[in-house]
């Protein structure tokens, strides 16, 4: 269901952090539902049901132009993305079911205990790729099978997640693309498309069972859409290879914090 809340002052600060979510999301592979979850529940105070619903609206500007930009600059795999994608909308349509089960707290619960172990996981990719590469040693090529059912694995967990948070599951989607050892820049580019695709099928999932608020949406992302116009410019004529290690570590601290947030906030 779609309506428009009330206008309150708070919501003149939704731009400016629309803006700071859609300008590092577009360099994070996440449409931002990831960051505008926490903002609405734990800033605006919107219950947890229809935070998710309106957190996944919100990221779909932004999924769509940086997908497009990233795409533009040669950063997207669709061979990939293809796999995840289809594997996400089995899993999107079981995660928006799974949210008319759980209360306020319990999905809030739910959610910072997901992102701590996801965070756990990257950070420990992470670790045994900078191992292999002090060793002087190349990680070997995933085989075609591996990689599919890598895939697949991450994509449907990806959309469950995508269903029930509302966050596009963009953490499962970079864990599961950097555990393929793709370059940063590719596993940026396609996570975009993948969480596009995963947001855009929980939409049409929740606008049966959830509620829209159209009011947030509006203030968000007038400021989301520039900023992920302008993080993808700035991403994509970054250099990056040096500095990609300890950025994927950065990742990992922001995950955490924000897990721990959520399951402490009541």
């Amino acid at each position: 269901m779609i309506f428009f809340s009330d206008y309150q002052s708070l919501y003149l600060i939704l731009p400016v952090i629309g803006f700071v979510i859609g300008l590092f999301g577009t360099m994070v592979g996440g449409g931002g539902g990831f960051f505008f979850l926490p903002v609405l529940t734990l800033i605006i105070g919107a219950p947890a049901q229809v935070a998710v619903a309106t957190s996944l609206s919100a990221t779909l500007p932004i999924g769509i132009v940086g997908t497009i930009a990233h795409y533009r600059h040669g950063n997207v795999d669709l061979n990939t993305g293809k796999i995840f994608i289809l594997a996400g909308v089995f899993g999107a349509v079981a995660g928006a079911a799974i949210t008319g089960w759980l209360s306020s707290v319990q999905l809030k619960t739910a959610f910072g205990i997901y992102v701590i172990l996801v965070a756990l996981n990257v950070a420990f990719s992470t670790w045994r790729k900078k191992q292999s590469e002090n060793g002087g040693k190349q990680m070997k090529a995933l085989t075609k099978f591996r990689r599919i059912g890598r895939g697949s694995f991450f994509g449907f967990f990806a959309g469950a997640i995508a269903g029930t948070f509302g966050t596009s599951g963009t953490a499962p989607v970079m864990a599961g693309l950097l555990s393929m050892r793709l370059p940063l820049k590719i596993v940026v580019g396609t996570s975009l498309m993948i969480v596009l695709m995963n947001a855009v099928v929980a939409v049409g999932a929740h606008f049966l069972v959830g509620q829209i608020d159209m009011t947030l949406v509006v203030f968000l992302t007038s400021g989301s859409v520039l900023g992920a116009i302008t993080g993808t410019i700035w991403f994509s004529r970054a250099r990056l290879e040096r500095a990609e290690n300890n950025i994927r570590y950065v990742y990992v601290l922001v995950m955490i914090i924000i897990g721990i947030l959520m399951i402490t906030n009541r």
